[in-house]
């Protein structure tokens, strides 16, 4: 891998290697853009196959965070981070407060909170050594757990796209596929059994989606048959990369609108894929995006209700980004794109207005 083609390819300001023998610390900080902000994004610890893999992941992610942003009208920029290794064998007080040192050294141009295998327990071991995080409990100050507010927002987001495509946004009785039964999905999975979904579930760990399947009345099926299933919408909500050449043929939807990260894998071949398939796309990005405004509401004194407002606003987003991509015949995934890509622009030039009491820029 060249990496600095990788890191060129996305426009990355900054990458960051992170590394402690003594507590088993392998971590990559990337900073993708801070137009709008400061870079703000969780940090996943994963069981990477190879360090080109958990680099490749750790600038897509960033990127995503900068669009994710921007579309949901934050004043924040893109970044991700990656801790690389078993979380089972790894996670204790020492790594992430060595960890929480390194994000210390880079003065707030990056924002940590939560993600993949992360809790909020290691955000506040993380707060011990600086104040640039987020996502820590309520009794601190924070916000806790942020699925509630993700599951909402790919709640209403999914209540959107189906209203675009079937003319009513009501879920009831629709037949949904939820590729994964984490914190997101489960809280997804019981706004959408309360409609009168018809819910299907699966999950790696199968003994939790059977689990929430006869909590919620829905039905379980093994990972490799999700794709399979009749359904009239599928929301992945584990990891990336799974709308892809294999998948997208077996497909039997008309939506996507899930919660996971990075979904497609080829974002123009795979969303050419889809389109080609009439099968409507809720940019992952812009339906997840309230997590990241739950924690963003952190920075100016936590409100729920706050919080929960903003993240019922993605219905209006999906909105529009359907709307734009019709009217501009363009795909839902560049329409998206465009949103952010001009809201980052417009922004970038008032950043250009000199300030006194900021220097040579506003920023």
């Amino acid at each position: 891998m060249k990496f600095f083609d990788e890191i060129d390819k996305r426009d990355h300001e900054q990458v960051v290697l992170c590394s402690d023998k003594l507590v088993g610390l392998r971590a990559i900080i990337a900073v993708h853009n801070t137009t709008l902000g400061p870079a703000l994004g969780g940090t996943r610890l994963w069981s990477y196959a190879t360090e080109e893999e958990a680099m490749r992941d750790v600038l897509r992610l960033s990127r995503g965070m900068t669009y994710k942003a921007a579309v949901a009208g934050l004043n924040l920029g893109g970044g991700k981070a990656v801790i690389i290794g078993d979380a089972a064998a790894l996670k204790n007080e020492a790594l992430f407060r060595t960890y929480g040192r390194f994000v210390d050294t880079l003065g707030g141009r990056y924002i940590t909170a939560e993600d993949v295998n992360t809790s909020v327990q290691d955000m506040e071991w993380v707060r011990m050594e600086t104040k640039h995080v987020t996502g820590i409990s309520r009794a601190l100050g924070g916000s806790g757990d942020p699925s509630p507010v993700t599951g909402l927002g790919v709640y209403v987001g999914m209540k959107a796209a189906v209203r675009k495509v079937f003319g009513s946004d009501s879920l009831k009785g629709k037949r949904i596929a939820i590729q994964g039964a984490g914190k997101v999905a489960t809280y997804l999975a019981e706004h959408l059994a309360k409609e009168g979904a018809k819910i299907v579930v699966t999950d790696i760990a199968e003994e939790r989606a059977r689990s929430l399947a006869k909590r919620l009345k829905g039905t379980f099926v093994k990972p490799d048959k999700i794709y399979d299933q009749p359904m009239d919408v599928f929301a992945p909500c584990a990891l990336g990369g799974i709308l892809n050449d294999d998948t997208i043929s077996r497909l039997k939807c008309a939506v996507v609108a899930g919660g996971a990260n990075n979904q497609l894998l080829d974002e123009r071949k795979h969303m050419q894929m889809l389109i080609d398939r009439k099968i409507a796309y809720a940019p992952d990005y812009a339906i997840n995006a309230g997590g990241l405004i739950n924690v963003a509401n952190e920075l100016e004194g936590y409100s729920e209700k706050r919080a929960l407002r903003q993240a019922e606003g993605i219905y209006e987003i999906i909105q529009k980004i359907f709307e734009i991509a019709e009217r501009e015949k363009i795909s839902t995934s560049a329409a998206a794109n465009k949103i952010a890509e001009e809201r980052i622009a417009s922004m970038g030039r008032i950043n250009q207005i000199y300030s006194a009491s900021r220097g040579m820029r506003a920023r």
